[in-house]
């Protein structure tokens, strides 16, 4: 057997000369590991289990049941203990699940508003004629800490319809002050100024101001058929005064329990671009002469068609991010006839999450009122037909009266 050594060492040098990939050397490595891990595993769960049994039946003095029933007595508890450890490590799992998730839906939305700020911090610097939300910040300017921001849009002819709001759901004086201060929610009457500025009617508008102090003014000259542009304007106009998490817009004729709407918007609160409302889609009007015509039916396809889903527009609300997107791109959104369409279709192709929240449409008594009475307090109540209160200046204490959730729900309010 003179050839063995020689063979045997030719073998060796054939296997030196085959290279092995990093591949398997990375999953030889893992599988190492792990066979490692379950053996220690293994051994020291073995060995703690000797350590146990030893403490409780010394050697010295072994304990031997007399009877089984006697042994299954001691199995059975043993068995439920692990059970019950079983069950709460699983509750324990789930509850770090939970809070990541959570976690990741907070840093989801940092950096979402993060983004939005620096594009406003670098549209206020590049910003050179035109119309800018921000003209008037200067660089000392803090904008002011909010929760939510609720614009009531309405009108130079609606006195009586805002004294009903401020008579029924809407906190006036120091109760509009303290709720600002200490559950960070903002109310205003939102109008711009008629078309001779400084006339009449604006002066009565300051006069009532000057008595209230509740409105938001804007650079806007007032027209039922510039709703898309006011609506555009109040949006980019309160995102460069306050710092809210979300902006709401509601007509004046229409009926809001505030406790129930901070309640539902705070279920949102952790996540980015937040479009929340009643949402629809109705026929697009091609008619002339029609309430809610349509001049640009066209884009829309063939004659009826419908909208694509958005928020009815007695009450909606958005975002923080979504609110300043609409500062950022002001003079680029498309208005239609609708603002509520408009405001629709300046989300289209934007990673937006449509909430629809059917309790922000109710109907008027009896609708809202047996909800209410089932404990399913509405947010907001109004009539379809009317697209908003029926005579809401004569039954908006009546709707208050039946379906509000009482003047100290607001306070109550988790937020």
């Amino acid at each position: 057997m003179p050839c063995a050594p020689r063979q045997l060492d030719n073998e060796l040098k054939k296997m030196r000369g085959k290279a092995v990939s990093g591949k398997a050397i990375f999953v030889l490595c893992l599988a190492s590991f792990l066979a490692g891990s379950l053996f220690t595993s293994r051994t020291w769960t073995s060995h703690s289990t000797s350590t146990s049994y030893n403490k409780n039946h010394p050697t010295d003095h072994p304990a031997i049941p007399k009877h089984g029933s006697n042994k299954l007595g001691e199995i059975t508890p043993d068995f439920d203990h692990k059970r019950k450890l079983a069950e709460g490590k699983a509750e324990d799992i789930m509850g770090e699940v939970s809070k990541t998730h959570k976690a990741i839906q907070t840093l989801d939305k940092t950096i979402s508003n993060l983004e939005m700020e620096l594009a406003v911090a670098r549209m206020s610097q590049t910003s050179v004629g035109g119309h800018n939300s921000l003209e008037n910040k200067s660089n000392n300017h803090t904008l002011r800490k909010a929760f939510v921001v609720i614009g009531i849009n309405t009108a130079f002819s609606s006195r009586k319809r805002r004294d009903s709001l401020r008579e029924t759901w809407m906190p006036t004086g120091e109760k509009l002050k303290k709720m600002e201060k200490e559950k960070g929610i903002v109310m205003r009457f939102v109008i711009g100024h008629s078309a001779t500025a400084g006339g009449v009617l604006d002066k009565a508008l300051d006069k009532e101001e000057a008595e209230h102090m509740d409105f938001l003014r804007l650079k806007h000259v007032e027209g039922y058929h510039k709703l898309s542009t006011k609506t555009r304007l109040y949006f980019s106009t309160a995102v460069s005064i306050w710092d809210a998490e979300f902006y709401v817009k509601v007509d004046d004729d229409v009926h809001l329990n505030l406790g129930m709407l901070a309640s539902t918007l705070a279920q949102h609160r952790y996540k980015p671009r937040i479009y929340i409302g009643c949402m629809k889609s109705g026929p697009v009007l091609s008619q002339k002469g029609a309430k809610y015509h349509e001049p640009e039916y066209w884009k829309f396809g063939e004659d009826g068609n419908k909208y694509f889903r958005h928020a009815t527009g007695q009450l909606y609300g958005i975002s923080k991010d979504l609110a300043a997107y609409i500062s950022i791109n002001y003079p680029i959104l498309h208005r239609y006839a609708n603002e509520d369409v408009s405001l629709g279709s300046w989300f289209i192709g934007l990673e937006v999450e449509h909430v629809d929240e059917r309790s922000m449409c109710c109907g008027t008594p009896p609708d809202c009122e047996w909800k209410a009475q089932a404990g399913n307090i509405c947010v907001a109540s109004f009539d379809w037909s009317c697209s908003g209160v029926c005579k809401s200046v004569e039954r908006m204490k009546y709707v208050h009266d039946s379906c509000g959730e009482g003047d100290g729900a607001i306070w109550k309010a988790d937020i």
